[in-house]
């Protein structure tokens, strides 16, 4: 990431800069030493990228956490209350879990926020990060489940598969708490050599939860169509969670591949896309939090009052 400076790479750019400098003999000893042309200024030129979540964008941080723990605290008191939504149970207390994770993500987007805090604390940077993922590897988790199981749920052992889910997704927040730090203000994810393990791990487990899960998911449900049985996979309104985080994890194995040199980008323009696309697909992940209260919703309306079909 960087800022919006415009590309030094000419030669008449730079003699026009030393020359208000009175550097100007200095400057054509230089060249005529070196002999450098204006293409090979243009290539030794940083490559900057206009980032998309800077101090600017703290109001939209801000709109969208104020939103999304109304949504979801509108939601929970709904599936949490006694008398309402109880032809969903056990599905209520999955879909509890799954609006309190999206309100807990929403809680702890201020945290991360570029600009509201001018000197981040490491720890809290950490904590941050650790509870943002966290949240969302549950609210993954529990989908996969209710999406997989649906009415197949039981009671009886529904309290300790929540706890494993959750369990896990904590564990597997952990490297993005430990590779956390704080660079110009704000709260990254930092690839230095001491935490570059964590990294791996992180951007390992988020293709993992985020693509290859939902993708095993859905090649099994037509691997059993094509074979003539009913799929067991439901709740086909709950699928468009994932389409928010699908990105995230496409690019974030694109940019470790980058950084570890094992895919060369030998051009401005592609550095600019890749770091477009980071930016572009943390803000479709952190709009899911306005998204998934009304999935929820949406489901619940489905389950209450089916679609019925009128016999021809």
């Amino acid at each position: 990431m960087g800022n919006c400076l415009h590309r030094a790479g000419s030669k008449l750019q730079i003699s026009e800069n030393l020359t208000i400098s009175g550097l100007e003999e200095e400057w054509d000893l230089w060249n005529d030493t070196y002999n450098y042309t204006d293409a090979d200024l243009d290539l030794a030129a940083p490559c900057r990228s206009c980032p998309l979540l800077d101090s600017s964008s703290l109001p939209f941080f801000a709109l969208t956490s104020a939103l999304g723990i109304l949504g979801g605290g509108v939601l929970l008191f709904i599936l949490l209350k006694p008398l309402l939504c109880q032809h969903l149970s056990p599905d209520r207390a999955i879909l509890a879990q799954v609006a309190g994770g999206s309100t807990l993500f929403s809680i702890v987007l201020p945290i991360l926020a570029p600009g509201l805090n001018p000197t981040p604390d490491i720890i809290l940077c950490s904590v941050g990060h650790g509870l943002w993922y966290a949240s969302v590897f549950a609210q993954a988790l529990l989908l996969c489940v209710h999406i997989c199981l649906g009415p197949k749920l039981h009671q009886r052992w529904l309290s300790k598969l929540s706890l494993t889910l959750w369990g896990v997704a904590l564990l597997m927040a952990l490297p993005v708490a430990l590779a956390s730090d704080v660079t110009t203000g704000v709260c990254t994810l930092s690839f230095g050599p001491d935490v570059w393990v964590w990294c791996v791990i992180h951007i390992v487990v988020c293709t993992a939860i985020f693509f290859i899960l939902p993708l095993s998911l859905v090649g099994a449900s037509v691997v059993q169509r094509i074979r003539g049985g009913r799929s067991g996979l439901w709740a086909k309104v709950l699928w468009v969670w994932f389409l928010f985080w699908w990105l995230h994890a496409v690019v974030m194995g694109s940019d470790i591949l980058v950084r570890s040199d094992a895919l060369v980008i030998k051009t401005c323009f592609v550095q600019q896309t890749l770091d477009f696309l980071l930016d572009s697909a943390k803000i479709l992940g952190i709009l899911h939090c306005l998204v998934t209260p009304l999935l929820l919703a949406l489901f619940c309306h489905y389950v209450t009052w089916p679609p019925t079909v009128n016999p021809l």
